[in-house]
């Protein structure tokens, strides 16, 4: 006897952290690779790396709650032979090769609250988008489980709605040599 299915249509054995501290970094780099391969003490380790003589360092939270910039990411995939690969808006979202590409992080505004009130402040909040079994999912580590995006023209939709927000980068997570060779772009 088979249990419920998955929260949000998700596949079974969907790899999905959900959010603690300022980890969303931490998260967005776990669920796009679908297993715990970062914690926040590696986060911090390459922290130091980048900066090892600041005293406030800049590539994390003053308060040491995470809070990491798109440097620790993109070390933090280097160290896996990946690559993070900044995508240019004037592009059109059609001409991603999907099948080079392990999955998407983006870096998205995101409400500030206290408990149930929210504040006129907007952050920034990482998130990881990944296929599995022919469906992409938005592994945002806000969510309780992973959401459903679809197939190809929905993942090119929902990246598009995204980017249309402004305010939003997505970087294309990719094995470095297909950074190499640009083989995550079709030619136009």
């Amino acid at each position: 006897m088979s249990g419920p299915p998955p929260a949000g249509g998700a596949e079974p054995g969907l790899y999905h952290e959900r959010q603690r501290l300022e980890l969303c970094a931490v998260h967005a780099l776990n669920n796009v690779l679908q297993r715990p391969c970062f914690t926040q003490e590696a986060a911090d380790d390459i922290c130091k790396r980048l900066a090892p003589d600041a005293r406030l360092n800049p590539h994390r939270s003053v308060l040491g709650t995470g809070n990491y910039d798109v440097n620790v990411i993109m070390a933090a995939l280097q160290s896996l032979g990946l690559a993070a690969v900044w995508w240019d808006k004037r592009r059109s979202l059609e001409r991603l090769v999907l099948g080079q590409i392990v999955g998407f992080i983006l870096n998205v505004p995101s409400h500030v609250s206290l408990g149930f009130v929210a504040l006129p402040l907007r952050r920034k909040h990482w998130l990881a988008v990944r296929q599995l079994g022919g469906t992409y999912y938005n592994l945002d580590s806000k969510l309780r489980a992973p959401a459903r995006i679809g197939g190809e023209a929905e993942l090119r939709a929902f990246l598009r709605d995204f980017l249309a927000q402004g305010l939003c980068e997505v970087f294309l997570v990719v094995p470095r040599a297909v950074e190499e060779a640009g083989a995550w772009l079709s030619p136009e």
